[in-house]
């Protein structure tokens, strides 16, 4: 497993009885998390900002216990992310993608040359402004307005200007980079489990992932760098993106593991699985 490090004010306080309680600046979230299927070992329950309750109706809501801000930022090594609890128990940011963008940030660092990064699902935008920090030319492609109004203020907050945002289905947008002939060096995507096109269109990953990262393949230039492939879906393991990258792409150079969280209390959270295609020795 690949532990994200780096995290200057977030941690993972404690886990058990299928929650996690994270630390994110001075405000205290409870969260749901499938992984944690083992006892909650603490003597006493920690008084918390905030936890987020299920409901039986499907979808859930934010309990406050203790005030706090409407948003906030925390810190990864230089960069600076906002924080805010929203629906479905997300607060905008996936912290244990932190082991991802180290990777990604040294990969161009060594290119010694300028990346083109075209981020898929881009979500609010932690892997855009970890790249972008790094000099990549960064094409950030999400469906949702909202959460590409999100990654604007974090590359605000940055002090970053050079990202393109798109407001797009991802595979249309794909589709028409194709015919229009343009390029990328670097491709990220983080496909959601289940979901809906601007259109109605159904994807679900398990019937569509294959062919979607099939279809990234024609907008990769002549000097890729890398491809990665990010999945949070319950039951599709590392060696299923791995093998879904080297079908495509080929076998070497590719690498999937589980990527997760340190906690104070001694153990790693698993946070989801993330797959490499690398052509770093071609670039040096």
């Amino acid at each position: 497993m690949k532990i994200a490090t780096g995290w200057k004010n977030f941690e993972v306080i404690s886990t058990g009885d299928g929650e996690k309680t994270e630390k994110w600046a001075d405000v205290l979230l409870t969260r749901p998390d499938p992984q944690v299927i083992w006892k909650n070992i603490a003597a006493q329950k920690l008084k918390v900002n905030a936890r987020y309750s299920r409901s039986s109706s499907g979808g859930g809501y934010w309990e406050q216990f203790l005030p706090y801000p409407d948003e906030w930022t925390v810190e990864w090594k230089n960069l600076k992310f906002l924080v805010k609890p929203m629906g479905f128990k997300h607060t905008g940011l996936f912290p244990e993608q932190a082991v991802n963008w180290e990777r990604m940030q040294q990969l161009i660092k060594n290119a010694s040359r300028e990346i083109k990064v075209l981020n898929l699902f881009a979500y609010t935008g932690g892997a855009s402004v970890a790249c972008a920090a790094v000099g990549a030319k960064v094409t950030h492609v999400d469906a949702s307005k909202g959460m590409v109004e999100r990654a604007k203020q974090n590359a605000e907050l940055n002090g970053i200007h050079t990202i393109r945002f798109i407001i797009d289905d991802c595979k249309k947008f794909i589709e028409r980079e194709i015919r229009r002939g343009n390029r990328y060096d670097a491709i990220i995507m983080d496909p959601p489990s289940y979901g809906r096109g601007p259109s109605g269109e159904m994807w679900k990953i398990e019937d569509n992932l294959y062919d979607f990262v099939k279809l990234t393949k024609s907008v990769l230039s002549d000097k890729p760098l890398f491809v990665l492939i990010n999945s949070y879906t319950t039951g599709l393991q590392a060696g299923v993106i791995k093998n879904v990258l080297s079908l495509v792409f080929g076998s070497e150079n590719v690498e999937a593991d589980e990527i997760g969280l340190p906690t104070k209390e001694g153990i790693v959270l698993p946070c989801g699985n993330s797959g490499f295609k690398v052509w770093e020795e071609k670039c040096k």
